[in-house]
Protein backbone atom coordinates (compact mmCIF):
# COMPACT_ATOMS: atom_id res chain seq x y z
CA UNK A 1 0.00 0.00 0.00
CA UNK A 2 1.39 3.54 -0.74
CA UNK A 3 0.89 6.38 1.21
CA UNK A 4 0.71 9.23 -1.73
CA UNK A 5 3.92 10.63 -1.14
CA UNK A 6 4.98 12.89 -3.63
CA UNK A 7 7.78 15.92 -3.66
CA UNK A 8 7.44 19.02 -5.72
CA UNK A 9 10.56 21.22 -6.08
CA UNK A 10 10.50 25.40 -5.44
CA UNK A 11 11.51 26.84 -8.61
CA UNK A 12 12.54 30.24 -9.82
CA UNK A 13 9.45 31.74 -11.35
CA UNK A 14 11.62 34.89 -12.92
CA UNK A 15 14.43 32.42 -14.71
CA UNK A 16 13.90 34.30 -18.05
CA UNK A 17 14.65 37.79 -16.25
CA UNK A 18 17.75 36.62 -14.76
CA UNK A 19 19.03 35.64 -17.38
CA UNK A 20 18.45 38.87 -19.03
CA UNK A 21 20.24 40.87 -16.48
CA UNK A 22 23.02 38.28 -16.84
CA UNK A 23 22.99 38.50 -20.77
CA UNK A 24 22.57 42.68 -20.80
CA UNK A 25 24.86 43.23 -17.84
CA UNK A 26 28.16 41.42 -18.77
CA UNK A 27 28.43 43.29 -22.40
CA UNK A 28 28.15 46.59 -20.72
CA UNK A 29 30.53 45.77 -18.42
CA UNK A 30 32.79 44.36 -21.22
CA UNK A 31 32.22 47.88 -23.13
CA UNK A 32 32.94 49.96 -20.19
CA UNK A 33 36.54 47.94 -19.97
CA UNK A 34 36.90 47.87 -23.46
CA UNK A 35 36.23 51.51 -23.89
CA UNK A 36 38.89 52.75 -21.16
CA UNK A 37 37.10 52.12 -17.11
CA UNK A 38 33.85 53.49 -17.76
CA UNK A 39 33.06 53.08 -13.81
CA UNK A 40 29.23 53.29 -14.17
CA UNK A 41 28.77 51.23 -17.29
CA UNK A 42 31.04 48.66 -15.65
CA UNK A 43 29.07 49.21 -12.05
CA UNK A 44 25.91 48.56 -13.65
CA UNK A 45 26.76 45.50 -15.77
CA UNK A 46 28.54 43.70 -12.60
CA UNK A 47 25.68 44.26 -10.65
CA UNK A 48 22.98 42.81 -13.79
CA UNK A 49 25.42 39.79 -13.83
CA UNK A 50 25.27 39.79 -9.77
CA UNK A 51 22.10 39.93 -9.22
CA UNK A 52 21.28 37.36 -11.96
CA UNK A 53 23.63 34.60 -10.56
CA UNK A 54 22.40 35.57 -7.19
CA UNK A 55 18.66 34.80 -8.02
CA UNK A 56 19.33 31.68 -10.17
CA UNK A 57 22.09 30.65 -7.51
CA UNK A 58 19.43 30.78 -4.25
CA UNK A 59 19.17 28.17 -2.06
CA UNK A 60 15.56 28.61 -2.22
CA UNK A 61 15.70 26.41 -5.71
CA UNK A 62 16.46 23.80 -3.24
CA UNK A 63 13.70 23.52 -1.50
CA UNK A 64 10.73 20.79 -1.80
CA UNK A 65 7.41 20.46 -0.62
CA UNK A 66 6.68 16.73 0.25
CA UNK A 67 3.08 15.33 0.84
CA UNK A 68 1.80 11.97 1.82
CA UNK A 69 -1.31 11.18 3.59
CA UNK A 70 0.06 12.41 7.02
CA UNK A 71 0.71 15.63 5.89
CA UNK A 72 3.28 18.13 4.05
CA UNK A 73 6.79 19.25 4.49
CA UNK A 74 8.58 22.04 3.18
CA UNK A 75 12.41 20.50 3.48
CA UNK A 76 16.12 21.68 1.95
CA UNK A 77 18.10 18.26 1.45
CA UNK A 78 19.80 19.09 4.78
CA UNK A 79 17.03 19.97 7.42
CA UNK A 80 13.17 20.02 7.15
CA UNK A 81 11.82 23.56 7.77
CA UNK A 82 8.62 22.32 8.82
CA UNK A 83 6.36 19.86 8.84
CA UNK A 84 2.40 20.18 8.96
CA UNK A 85 -0.04 17.17 9.55
CA UNK A 86 -3.50 17.62 7.66
CA UNK A 87 -4.96 17.52 11.39
CA UNK A 88 -3.11 21.09 12.25
CA UNK A 89 -3.98 22.73 9.03
CA UNK A 90 -5.49 25.90 10.51
CA UNK A 91 -7.33 26.70 6.98
CA UNK A 92 -7.13 26.15 2.89
CA UNK A 93 -8.13 29.11 1.09
CA UNK A 94 -8.35 27.96 -2.60
CA UNK A 95 -9.00 29.35 -6.00
CA UNK A 96 -9.96 26.25 -8.26
CA UNK A 97 -10.20 29.05 -11.33
CA UNK A 98 -6.23 29.79 -11.19
CA UNK A 99 -5.74 26.53 -9.05
CA UNK A 100 -3.96 28.54 -6.29
CA UNK A 101 -4.12 27.75 -2.69
CA UNK A 102 -3.09 29.02 1.02
CA UNK A 103 -2.13 26.74 3.20
CA UNK A 104 -2.12 28.58 6.69
CA UNK A 105 -0.29 26.56 9.43
CA UNK A 106 -1.37 28.73 12.08
CA UNK A 107 1.55 30.76 11.72
CA UNK A 108 3.72 32.54 8.67
CA UNK A 109 6.73 30.09 9.04
CA UNK A 110 4.46 27.21 8.59
CA UNK A 111 2.18 28.22 5.91
CA UNK A 112 2.49 27.56 2.10
CA UNK A 113 1.57 29.09 -0.93
CA UNK A 114 0.88 27.19 -3.91
CA UNK A 115 1.44 29.46 -6.77
CA UNK A 116 -1.19 29.55 -9.66
CA UNK A 117 -2.31 31.45 -12.48
CA UNK A 118 -1.32 34.83 -11.47
CA UNK A 119 -0.05 34.65 -7.73
CA UNK A 120 2.33 37.20 -6.51
CA UNK A 121 4.75 34.93 -5.03
CA UNK A 122 8.38 35.17 -6.21
CA UNK A 123 8.73 31.28 -6.56
CA UNK A 124 7.37 28.43 -9.15
CA UNK A 125 6.63 24.89 -7.44
CA UNK A 126 7.20 21.83 -10.15
CA UNK A 127 3.38 19.98 -10.86
CA UNK A 128 1.76 22.67 -8.82
CA UNK A 129 -1.62 21.41 -9.61
CA UNK A 130 -0.32 17.57 -8.63
CA UNK A 131 0.41 19.50 -5.54
CA UNK A 132 -3.01 21.62 -5.12
CA UNK A 133 -5.16 18.98 -5.70
CA UNK A 134 -3.52 16.23 -3.33
CA UNK A 135 -3.31 19.15 -0.41
CA UNK A 136 -7.71 19.64 -1.21
CA UNK A 137 -8.09 15.76 -1.39
CA UNK A 138 -6.23 15.50 1.76
CA UNK A 139 -7.59 18.74 4.27
CA UNK A 140 -11.03 18.16 6.06
CA UNK A 141 -14.06 19.81 3.96
CA UNK A 142 -14.80 22.35 6.56
CA UNK A 143 -11.10 23.73 6.67
CA UNK A 144 -11.44 25.06 3.25
CA UNK A 145 -12.24 27.90 1.77
CA UNK A 146 -13.03 28.43 -2.49
CA UNK A 147 -12.65 31.77 -3.29
CA UNK A 148 -12.49 33.38 -7.00
CA UNK A 149 -9.05 34.78 -6.26
CA UNK A 150 -6.44 34.77 -3.56
CA UNK A 151 -5.71 38.73 -4.29
CA UNK A 152 -9.58 39.03 -4.01
CA UNK A 153 -9.90 37.30 -0.55
CA UNK A 154 -6.28 39.52 0.84
CA UNK A 155 -8.06 42.71 0.08
CA UNK A 156 -11.87 41.33 1.85
CA UNK A 157 -9.95 40.45 4.93
CA UNK A 158 -8.26 44.37 5.13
Amino acid sequence: MTDGRTSHRFKPRFKALAWASIGIGAPIAVVGIVAGVLAIPIAAGVAGVAVGTAYLASPTWRLEVAVDDTGLEVRSPRRSRFKLAWRDVAKVVASPTTRTCFVDGGAPERSLLVPGVGAPAPYDIADKAKLYDAILARVPKDRVETVERLELYGKAMK
